[in-house]
């Protein structure tokens, strides 16, 4: 029996994430089903990949070869998806929290105006590129660096920060917080794929404990319950309503920069006029005259 790439990205993800927990999340399957296709890998394979204990879970020898062939197998399934995806029409956008936030409908109507043979099709994938290194999408939404020198970068605008809280915690009756108003809270942090890191608390003290969660549901969940509080983008606000919490604007927090990210040797087509038409929506303007006709759009 061959592997097969759902095989082959079970591994990846298990690696990635550090657990089999995490790989579930990132997958968004069960443990036991990641557990399971692991297992049928190392079966098709004859060898162990994975080295599990109680407490870490490492590639043995043999899986870190395995894994390097299973990352350049990935990367040429993608290529095949990229192709199919141009041949049909579509411009597929990854993300992992939130689209464009308040932009997103619009890009999406302006571009079927300007394009009505094409689509962009926004699809979810929490990993570090937003499905972009699993072939799901031609470009992502990030808003984090990614250090792979295969990737290029755009900055196409910028977020303002947001707090979110419980809606029965005193925060919430404000109308707007400063960073000091979370010391001394736990706060829930996506490692993997949020916008928020160590670095933006700067000089103040940073939050005595934080607590890990792998996407936005589970970000929200816990903040709902009183358990953490949450910093995010203003595209988490805007797509992402919860009962229960409650969004306020952070006043000394820095933006979060917002970026398109595209494979460096393959970028698709009609990039250049969806960076100017993104740039455009978030610096508040009109597209510029003939940015998005027709002609302009391969």
């Amino acid at each position: 029996m061959d592997p097969e790439v759902r095989q082959l990205r079970a591994l990846l993800a298990v690696v990635e994430a550090g657990t089999f927990t995490g790989a579930a999340s990132l997958l968004g399957v069960s443990q036991a089903s990641v557990s399971r296709t692991v297992v049928a890998l190392e079966r098709a394979l004859g060898a162990r990949v994975l080295q599990r204990t109680t407490r870490a879970v490492a590639l043995t020898p043999v899986g870190e070869r395995v894994a390097a062939h299973a990352r350049r197998v990935l990367e040429e399934v993608a290529a095949m998806r990229r192709t199919a995806g141009q041949d049909r029409g579509e411009l597929r956008i990854g993300f992992a929290w939130a689209a464009l936030g308040r932009h997103t409908v619009a890009v999406q109507r302006a571009w079927s105006r300007a394009r009505p043979g094409t689509t962009l099709v926004f699809v979810q994938s929490v990993t570090p590129t937003a499905g972009l290194a699993e072939g799901l999408a031609d470009v992502s939404v990030l808003r984090r660096p990614v250090d792979d020198r295969r990737l290029r970068s755009a900055v196409v605008g910028e977020e303002r920060r947001y707090a979110a809280v419980a809606a029965d915690d005193p925060l919430a009756r404000r109308r707007s917080l400063r960073l000091a108003d979370l010391h001394g809270r736990t706060l829930a942090v996506d490692r993997l794929t949020g916008s928020t890191t160590d670095e933006l608390w700067g000089s103040l003290p940073t939050p005595p404990a934080t607590r890990s969660v792998r996407g936005v549901d589970e970000w929200l969940t816990v903040i709902a319950a009183g358990q953490a509080v949450g910093m995010t983008a203003g595209a988490t606000a805007a797509q992402h309503p919860r009962p229960g919490v409650v969004y306020r604007p952070v006043r000394d927090a820095p933006p979060v920069a917002v970026q398109l990210t595209w494979w460096a040797d393959s970028p698709p087509e009609g990039l250049a006029a969806l960076r100017a038409l993104v740039t455009a929506q978030y610096a508040g303007e009109r597209s510029p005259s003939g940015a998005m006709s027709k002609g302009t759009l391969g």
